[in-house]
């Protein structure tokens, strides 16, 4: 049976040196409940270390956590990349380290980048600077997630900064993308929307959580036989009845 899930695809940990560092993966999955979310996804910049600690207390709390990550491509473009399980997650976060310059980290700029456990306790803090492009390109990047079985989608696809638009100033066709993440109250794809612009990919928004108040507020409503990525493939695609529902963002339903 198909009913409405609630997910936030995008939300970031204390990993992320430009987040808050009250986002431990307890708080996460606190907050993410108290916001009424059936999924959600983590996806720190180019690393997903904190990820197995917010997936065990979600797995407990009944919430589905899909592991992930935010990638930048050498074109500075970030790609949301959503995998099956933690053991594809932690594969592709081996090959995107060795794909990382060897910079280190300036928490006096850039902020720290701890690795924490369920509570938060800081286990270590990152070394290397994860604010920082890797050296594979936007197909590679997406070429090598579908091998582990995942999903890549372009974060804010139509942002100012770090997306598609911003960088290549189109959607490139031969992608075959599976979904878009569009900005919050984007007055880009509110034109493209009124001058009828051709833009059949499915979107989703998310709340790109850098502050723990920002996890939920905004999500998309899917239609699903139960949480898991494969159910949100299938609702990219419409098949099986599974189908996105809507887009919200604060409250306020979006075209």
């Amino acid at each position: 049976m198909l009913r409405e899930y609630c997910a936030d695809l995008h939300v970031h940990t204390c990993l992320s040196p430009c987040a808050d560092l009250d986002l431990s993966p307890r708080e996460i999955v606190a907050r993410a409940k108290q916001e009424d979310l059936d999924i959600i996804a983590i996806t720190d910049h180019n690393s997903a270390q904190n990820v197995p600690a917010v997936m065990h207390l979600g797995t407990q709390a009944g919430l589905k956590v899909i592991p992930g990550m935010e990638v930048q491509t050498r074109e500075e473009i970030h790609l949301l990349t959503f995998f099956p399980d933690w053991p594809s997650a932690a594969s592709w976060e081996r090959e995107v380290y060795r794909h990382l310059p060897e910079v280190l980290n300036d928490p006096a700029i850039f902020g720290d980048q701890p690795v924490v456990d369920e509570e938060g306790n800081i286990i270590r803090f990152e070394q290397r600077l994860l604010l920082n492009s890797t050296d594979l390109s936007l197909e590679e990047v997406k070429r090598r997630v579908e091998e582990y079985g995942g999903v890549t989608i372009p974060s804010h696809f139509d942002k100012g900064s770090f997306s598609l638009i911003s960088q290549l100033g189109l959607i490139p066709e031969d992608l075959e993308l599976e979904a878009l993440e569009m900005s919050r109250r984007s007055e880009f794809l509110e034109q493209m929307i009124r001058t009828n612009a051709s833009l059949t990919i499915p979107r989703i928004i998310s709340s790109d959580a850098h502050r723990l108040a920002e996890v939920g507020s905004a999500r998309t409503i899917f239609l699903l036989a139960e949480a898991s990525l494969e159910e949100v493939r299938l609702a990219f695609r419409s098949q099986g009845g599974r189908r996105i529902v809507k887009r919200v963002d604060r409250g306020v339903i979006l075209l």
